[in-house]
């Protein structure tokens, strides 16, 4: 039944639109034990001070969810067809739609459904992106794809632009095996491309220096050091992904809940400086950038602006 109820997963996970499914084992994370803490010591979390809490709960899924037998990774493309201008100020690829956690979460629930109306008596939870699971982790080791030196998980027929999520089961089920192979070999792109230098050695994010972090987590004034490095990334920031070799291989979502509106796409730097509440409300409605305010927007911009 084992292989059934596994084979039951991956066909309606392809059915609901996930790029690929893979199965681990729930078990302690024994590897990444050292290098969690070791990351908090140096205080590369930076402002994220939750990353402090749960520390057991993050390392061992079985605290979870009783009984947790097996890990179903997933992945889901967000790559968009089209982007904004390039003389704008920049938004990450992932924001442009609908909030993914919504989004993805909505597909995890039907995908846990249908598990219960086949097997029977399951009990799961849902996790994307908002819970103490270290879901790069869980990929690798359900095979999803290897971790790049930005951190990123990486799929060699996909690249890095996809959100990753987990469900968490009571259920014994077939194990994929687990990523051994890293394809980043001598390459060093996303480091070197990074204006900040916030890529450390051993695929390690020092977050004081990353500009996802002072656009988005930050809710201090960002530091000024880095304003001419910022490269008008007003929320997020995608250039470790947009040099990776292996993002060529990136295809365009079947999303419509990602689809961006079109005013996005074509909003000039002039367009954004004056961006008012209200058209802020409409443009992002039921956005990721919501998670900044209006009021954390503004001041990206304002310290994105020429003097």
């Amino acid at each position: 039944m084992k292989t059934q109820y596994t084979q039951l997963i991956k066909a309606e996970a392809k059915r609901l639109g996930f790029l690929s499914c893979g199965i681990a084992k729930a078990e302690f994370l024994e590897k990444e034990a050292p290098r969690l803490e070791k990351w908090l010591e140096n205080g590369f979390h930076g402002s994220m001070k939750y990353m402090e809490n749960h520390f057991d709960k993050r390392l061992d899924p079985r605290l979870l969810v009783d009984g947790a037998k097996s890990i179903i990774s997933l992945a889901f493309n967000y790559y968009p067809e089209a982007f904004q201008r390039e003389d704008s100020y920049h938004i990450s690829k992932y924001a442009y739609g609908e909030d993914y956690h919504h989004v993805i979460k909505d597909k995890l629930f039907e995908l846990l459904h249908v598990i219960q109306e086949q097997v029977g008596e399951v009990n799961g939870r849902c996790f994307v992106d908002s819970a103490p699971v270290m879901e790069r982790a869980w990929a690798e080791k359900a095979g999803l794809g290897w971790n790049g030196k930005h951190s990123l998980l990486i799929q060699k027929q996909a690249g890095s632009f996809f959100f990753l999520a987990e469900l968490i089961v009571d259920l014994e089920l077939d194990y994929d095996p687990p990523t051994q192979t890293d394809h980043c070999g001598s390459c060093t792109r996303c480091i070197d491309a990074c204006p900040t230098e916030a890529i450390l050695p051993n695929n390690v994010i020092d977050s004081n220096k990353c500009i996802s972090h002072f656009t988005i987590e930050l809710k201090d004034s960002i530091p000024n050091q880095f304003k001419e490095q910022t490269e008008n990334w007003m929320f997020g920031c995608d250039i470790c992904q947009d040099v990776c070799p292996w993002n060529r291989f990136s295809k365009p979502h079947q999303e419509p809940l990602f689809a961006p509106k079109e005013e996005l796409l074509h909003f000039s730097k002039g367009d954004w400086e004056e961006l008012t509440e209200e058209t802020f409300g409409r443009l992002f409605k039921k956005s990721a950038v919501k998670r900044t305010k209006f009021s954390g927007l503004q001041r990206n911009i304002a310290f994105l602006k020429e003097d």
